[in-house]
């Protein structure tokens, strides 16, 4: 099939390339010249405005948008409506908050654009390699665009949820769980690290990788997080950022009446972390760091 793509950002540029292999055509575009060189190299057809985004697809068009969440899709989409007919749909490939997402779809339905919600995970090296995808959406045109579907994602790495926010949310649900997740590999190496013994990190983390119980791509990260910046990780800051997911699950969880002490604690921690540095400050960034690219020196 032949896609417009909008965004070239770490995730965006890495899943272009592997739409590309696949055999697909992509129109692509980005406000910053070098990664459209990047992708015009490997084939894609890169184009300088939205406007030939469009032009250079034919009705009904596929576009997906690779932004940051919030205003700048929200600028986007408002930029591309008036380019496209009816029929035409957009998806929405980034950490939208799934309130965001079924609000756009009602947006554009009511000028006959569809719209979908697909939350991808699985950082750069996934969306080069293979990406998680978690799609809402309509169920026509989820089947209509499954073989696409299937292409860029790792095998088996994909799933239908009815609804434009419903995959978002899934994702998002995610993110609050990976914050969980992270915050107690944290503690844990953080408990170690303040013991008399001089233990060594990533001996740690290397024997918890070999089929112990908390065998994991996190331990695996943070084996090889230790590996690079050494047992102290002094290169790596202690401030945690965090994007919004993990508020947005809190805030979620607390709407529908449910405790997520867990999730909740381990956002609280990132949000506290740039005035209380702490060594499980720097594991949780270093794990960030290494699945996701996240700037963390």
């Amino acid at each position: 099939m032949k896609i417009g793509y909008i965004g070239l950002g770490k995730m965006g540029k890495n899943m272009v390339l592997r739409i590309l292999e696949k055999g697909h055509q992509v129109v692509a575009w980005n406000r910053s010249l070098e990664p459209r060189q990047e992708v015009a190299a490997a084939g894609a057809i890169a184009v300088e405005t939205l406007e030939e985004v469009v032009q250079a697809l034919t009705s009904p068009r596929t576009i997906w948008l690779m932004l940051p969440a919030g205003e700048i899709t929200d600028q986007h989409l408002d930029k591309l409506l008036p380019l496209l007919s009816a029929g035409d749909l957009v998806i929405d490939g980034a950490n939208s908050f799934y309130k965001d997402t079924e609000r756009r779809a009602t947006k554009l339905k009511a000028q006959g654009i569809k719209y979908m919600g697909v939350g991808t995970s699985g950082g750069p090296g996934g969306a080069r390699a293979g990406a998680c995808l978690m799609i809402g959406g309509n169920q026509a045109d989820f089947d209509q665009l499954q073989t696409f579907f299937s292409d860029i994602s790792a095998p088996g790495a994909y799933q239908f949820f009815p609804g434009a926010g419903a995959g978002h949310l899934v994702k998002m649900v995610h993110n609050g769980i990976e914050y969980g997740m992270m915050q107690a590999i944290a503690e844990g190496f953080a408990v170690m690290k303040a013991s008399q013994y001089n233990l060594d990190m990533e001996k740690i983390a290397h024997i918890y990788q070999q089929k112990s119980v908390i065998e994991s791509r996190l331990v695996g990260w943070a084996e090889t997080g230790f590996q690079k910046h050494g047992n102290d990780l002094p290169e790596i800051t202690a401030t945690i950022a965090h994007t919004g997911e993990g508020q947005w699950t809190v805030e979620t969880a607390r709407e529908l009446g449910v405790e997520v002490p867990i999730i909740k604690g381990s956002y609280q921690f990132r949000v506290a972390s740039a005035q209380k540095p702490s060594f499980t400050g720097k594991v949780v960034s270093m794990l960030r760091g290494q699945f996701g690219g996240h700037a963390v020196k």
